[in-house]
């Protein structure tokens, strides 16, 4: 059960996706003055060395992250491929975790997240780890904020933990707002179930949230089902919904090679009105950057 480690992909294709919509999301929302309950109900460790154990072993990140930043950024004087305010957004946000200009640490969602709280807003962040050890060290990682009471971390099970925080608090003028980010490893299969009732439930507490997905995009029935099945939910409920994909492609491939992870898509259910023509103009760009060969492509689709 608890094998799964984020380490080993962080900075990846997957993350730079679903951290661009997420910074994307977050921005919009904070337009409105009102406070903002912020929920990641399975937030790993928050931070990741991206030259640490983990990410070597794996060394995602060289073909995610660091490749963007090579594209967009070139460090060498090389001709940069054009960029976007979505992307240069999401580079900035990176780049001011690596002060030094050398890409050493990658940050996860919670840290995504906390970046952007605004305190006088007083935005509030819950989130949930269930992993002994990414438990452990998201706290301690949060702890060295020294945020208070702003940023709360929870050894539970996110899709339980969510429940009793919807709808959110009101602020002093009425207000609730929300949003919540759903990214669970899916090793376990019975994790697109749990998603998919998570949202269905999640709308009927509090049909006026934000909710974001992240899922894998891989040849499993389940992985095919969950983005219809959100479609679904969020057009039984009369809500607007945005749906993303991006996928890597792979180079050919040794008979004893598999290409990994090439693919993910990121659900939006009550999207910004802004987030479709800011992914139109990025999505292309990401593909053209990231891309590593056959069946590298991106799909775009919204409730209009």
């Amino acid at each position: 059960m608890f094998s799964y480690r984020h380490a080993f992909h962080a900075g990846n294709h997957a993350d730079v996706l679903k951290h661009l919509l997420l910074i994307a999301t977050l921005r919009h929302l904070q337009l409105k003055e009102p406070a903002i309950t912020l929920i990641d109900t399975h937030a790993g460790a928050g931070l990741y060395r991206l030259d640490g154990d983990f990410a070597d072993k794996g060394g995602e990140a060289v073909n995610g992250v660091v490749r963007l930043f090579a594209a967009c950024r070139p460090a060498t004087g090389a001709p940069a491929v054009q960029t976007t305010p979505l992307i240069d957004d999401y580079l900035d946000l990176v780049a001011g975790f690596n002060p030094s200009g050398s890409l050493r640490v990658y940050p996860g969602s919670p840290f995504v997240i906390e970046r952007l709280m605004r305190a006088e807003s007083r935005d509030r962040l819950k989130l949930f780890e269930l992993h002994p050890t990414d438990g452990k060290t998201l706290s301690a990682n949060i702890a060295q904020l020294d945020a208070g009471r702003a940023v709360v971390v929870k050894r539970e099970d996110g899709f339980e933990g969510l429940k009793p925080l919807l709808p959110p608090p009101a602020d002093a003028k009425g207000s609730r707002r929300a949003m919540v980010l759903i990214d669970p490893s899916y090793e376990i299969k019975s994790d697109y179930a749990k998603v998919s009732a998570c949202i269905q439930d999640s709308l009927k507490r509090f049909a006026t949230g934000t909710y974001l997905v992240w899922y894998p995009v891989i040849p499993r029935a389940e992985a095919h089902d969950l983005p219809r099945k959100l479609r679904g939910h969020a057009q039984r409920a009369g809500r607007p919904w945005l749906h993303a994909t991006l996928a890597v492609g792979h180079p050919p491939l040794g008979p004893d090679e598999r290409p990994g992870l090439t693919a993910s898509g990121v659900f939006v259910i009550n999207p910004p009105h802004t987030l479709h023509a800011g992914l139109a103009e990025a999505l292309p760009l990401l593909v053209e950057a990231l891309g590593r060969g056959r069946g590298q492509g991106h799909t775009l689709e919204h409730s209009g």
